[in-house]
């Protein structure tokens, strides 16, 4: 039976990816800052260790990888951070030389599969090279890609690395709350929320854990896989939003053109920078790709990476009800 090392192994996207290993037969070892989020939180047949991988030594990290032949990288910071500037460093230090280390680290170990979990702001950085070439040169896409560029370096010649690019997630956990807790906040008691008129594309939880096995078993070297399931549009997101608040009579979403609106952005990223901080993607940007439909076709990964079907405005009814609920 493989043994397979979860970076994140009880944080959201981590402790999914663990139950579908454990599913699969593999046996699994993770390492968490204590406290876990809840009691009794990962199955007992789980190795965990309480404490911090990156302050280990190079030589524990690898004593520790030794008996695995997987590593799954489901750790790092996301485009909701909002550092002090220059974030580029911030995200650079956050999530590639962490990465670019574990990697390295793995393959002296002798791991034979490594899989990152990324964004699809990756692989819209590249689709959209015509379309938004700066989207590539935001903090967050940039580094997102050289995380990428730097843990395929370290595996060459001796261990398969490949990449998630992972687009809105849905799902529920216990002892944690679902980050669109921001979002229903920003629209609790609103009378009108605008909504710009591009889409995105959804998967479930459990859908990523599927792909992550999936990349690690199928997948070659080097490839990256963006998956999707449900595609929708912004305006229909928040009107799922607003039903669940029961706002349904007192909430308008008037979907505006990103012209409309781009001022009011500028004036955020603006405030922003003279508080000496910056966002991963600044709010002009998120406004541009929002006037897009970030759609993916599941059929791109779906069977390759063996993903199932799964019940995505379900998983969606879910979060937001346990946002609500606090």
């Amino acid at each position: 039976m493989s043994k397979v090392f979860v970076l994140g192994g009880t944080g959201f996207l981590g402790y999914y990816t663990t139950l579908e290993l454990l599913r699969r037969g593999y046996q699994v070892k993770t390492i968490a800052l204590p406290p876990l989020p809840a009691d009794g939180l990962l199955p007992d047949e789980v190795d965990v260790t309480l404490g911090d991988l990156f302050a280990m030594s190079d030589a524990e990290i690898t004593a520790l990888l030794a008996d695995c032949e997987g590593v799954m990288y489901a750790a790092g910071a996301d485009e909701r951070v909002v550092p002090e500037a220059p974030a580029l460093s911030f995200y650079y230090h956050a999530n590639v030389l962490p990465t670019q280390r574990l990697a390295r680290l793995a393959k002296a170990a002798g791991v034979k599969h490594f899989v990152v979990f990324g964004s699809y702001f990756a692989e819209f950085a590249m689709r959209l090279r015509d379309t938004l070439p700066t989207l590539a040169d935001q903090p967050y896409p940039n580094t997102r890609l050289l995380q990428e560029q730097v843990a395929f370096a370290e595996g060459e010649g001796g261990m398969a690395v490949t990449s998630l690019r992972l687009p809105y997630i849905f799902g529920t956990m216990p002892g944690r709350m679902p980050l669109w807790q921001m979002f229903v906040e920003q629209i609790r008691g609103k009378a009108v929320f605008p909504a710009l008129p591009g889409g995105t594309a959804m998967v479930t939880v459990e859908q990523v854990a599927e792909a992550a096995v999936g990349a690690m078993i199928n997948g070659k070297h080097r490839q990256t896989f963006a998956i999707g399931d449900t595609n929708m549009t912004y305006h229909d997101f928040y009107q799922m939003i607003v039903d669940a608040l029961g706002q349904t009579a007192t909430t308008q979403i008037p979907v505006l053109d990103y012209e409309t609106v781009r001022p009011a952005y500028e004036q955020i990223d603006a405030a922003t920078a003279a508080a000496g901080k910056e966002h991963g993607i600044h709010t002009a940007m998120v406004g541009q790709t929002q006037a897009l439909k970030l759609y993916i076709d599941p059929a791109d990964t779906k069977q390759v990476l063996g993903i199932r079907d799964h019940d995505v405005r379900a998983a969606i009814e879910e979060s937001l009800a346990k946002c609500i609920k606090g």
